[in-house]
């Protein structure tokens, strides 16, 4: 079972990393395009480009599928990249329905985090048109933690500040559900918590996406290999591969979840 992931940068460990307990016995790659980062900043035309020199990676190493593990990328690109490979490319979607459904609950607000470019995708608003939510779901681009996960920075006082100026207009009272519409988001679990109340829940796409995967394959019939394998393909002209630093923070996020 040979299974590609593909990321702009570390974010996608945090969807791996649900992988490996979901479906253990694979051999994964790890295509970080780091040289590119972040995707959220960029053109669309761009990031169609820089998604579609992952999946031609992907095919040459012979995949049985691919996760596009980045919420930015699946909604630019991956309609027509479906249509261009054999074989099943597996999207990521902000968590929107089950936090809609929890706060009519509840009778709270939602926030959506993401990237610019996801946040003005039609894509994205034609979801919470479709949910009726207009009117109870809020967002907010924060895509400097992307440049603070691309320095592994997740726990540090710069982070804090950041979050506390961004989070500053908001009565966070309102909110019962956020919505980490970025994989990279996960990896700020501790410092995005403390920024809200004990009771407000985060949902994130992450599970449901690997089990949609673990269908796919099965129905393929593709049989599972003997050992967990993990390689790291890393875009990055200025650094070599570092396979160390994402082994660590893989672990690092296995162990809080």
């Amino acid at each position: 079972m040979k299974i590609g992931f593909f990321d702009s940068g570390i974010g996608g460990l945090t969807v791996l990393g649900h992988a490996l307990k979901i479906l253990p016995f694979a051999d994964y790659t790890y295509y970080a395009d780091i040289e590119h980062l972040p995707y959220g900043e960029k053109t669309k035309g761009e990031v169609k480009q820089y998604v579609q020199n992952g999946m031609d990676y992907m095919d040459k190493i012979n995949v049985d599928a691919v996760v596009i593990a980045c919420n930015t990328s699946t909604n630019v690109a991956v309609g027509k990249l479906r249509k261009k490979y054999s074989f099943p490319i597996i999207g990521m979607e902000p968590a929107v329905k089950p936090a809609v459904a929890y706060c009519k609950e509840k009778g709270k607000k939602v926030l959506v985090l993401a990237t610019s470019l996801t946040l003005r995708e039609e894509k994205f608003h034609q979801l919470i048109h479709r949910l009726g939510a207009t009117d109870m779901v809020d967002t907010m681009a924060l895509g400097r933690l992307v440049d603070f996960a691309r320095q592994f920075e997740f726990d540090t006082s710069a982070v804090y500040q950041y979050l506390q100026r961004e989070f500053a207009p908001l009565a966070i009272a309102d909110y019962g559900a956020v919505v980490l519409g970025c994989t990279h988001f996960p990896l700020f679990n501790k410092a995005l918590q403390k920024s809200f109340t004990t009771e407000t829940v985060f949902f994130n796409g992450t599970v449901g996406t690997i089990n949609h995967l673990a269908d796919i394959l099965n129905k393929k019939g593709v049989v599972p290999s003997t050992d967990d394998k993990i390689k790291f393909v890393i875009t990055d002209g200025k650094l070599p591969p570092n396979d160390v630093d994402y082994k660590k923070i893989l672990q690092t996020y296995l162990h809080s979840i």
